[in-house]
């Protein structure tokens, strides 16, 4: 598993030929989108931070759309999305949570919440994450110091910061490195994964160059 970060909430996973995409920046972001064909694209959110199917799609390849609540699979992937309402751009929203199982690896991603509290059957199913990724940019996210206390809380092996992006939340990253203890943490262009990779992890925070 390769996984390569395109700023905000955009993510490129692949295995062997297929792609996996989380939450695409649409042209009508103010943020950058990039463009790249993937075979999966899930959407947490139908806002134009994190709805640019547009940009994962390719003229001789079909890409399979994940964007709500649901049980899915797909060419051998596992999706389940929940539901979880939050509030961005100042407004109330639909966010779905994703659970994705990958390469026998599990992925918890969690999109644009703005709140952690996460309970139920959404919390027992994040608790056999391997990989989470969670929001902490702050204002329309949760910010370092919840992005954390629930990545701990749901004892995911590796955490990836995610959604730091906006206007005056520059130093959100130095803020959740704190929190983690791991200041001198240093970005890597590129996360590679395999399952026995993820035994011997607890707790490890890995922060992604933006492509």
């Amino acid at each position: 598993m390769i996984i390569n970060y395109n700023g905000l909430e955009s993510f490129r996973i692949q295995s062997g030929d297929l792609v996996l995409a989380f939450n695409p920046v649409s042209k009508e972001s103010k943020f950058k989108s990039t463009k790249f064909s993937a075979d999966i694209t899930c959407i947490s959110m139908n806002h134009p931070d994190f709805n640019g199917l547009e940009e994962t799609l390719a003229k001789n390849k079909e890409t399979f759309v994940v964007n709500g609540a649901g049980e899915y699979e797909v060419k051998g992937v596992f999706i389940k999305g929940y539901q979880f309402l939050t509030n961005y751009d100042k407004q109330e929203k639909i966010n779905t949570i994703y659970f994705v199982v990958l390469d026998n690896i599990n992925i918890g991603f969690l999109g644009a919440i703005s709140s952690n509290g996460i309970d139920g059957e959404l919390r027992e199913t994040l608790s056999e994450v391997d990989i989470l990724f969670v929001p902490i940019g702050g204002n329309d996210v949760l910010d370092a110091s919840q992005a954390y206390k629930l990545a701990v809380k749901l004892g995911a092996k590796i955490i990836i910061p995610m959604c730091y992006e906006e206007k005056g939340e520059k130093n959100a990253l130095k803020r959740f490195l704190e929190e983690s203890g791991d200041e001198k943490l240093e970005a890597v262009k590129k996360i590679t994964l395999k399952k026995n990779d993820l035994i011997d992890k607890e707790g490890e925070v890995l922060i992604l160059e933006k492509n």
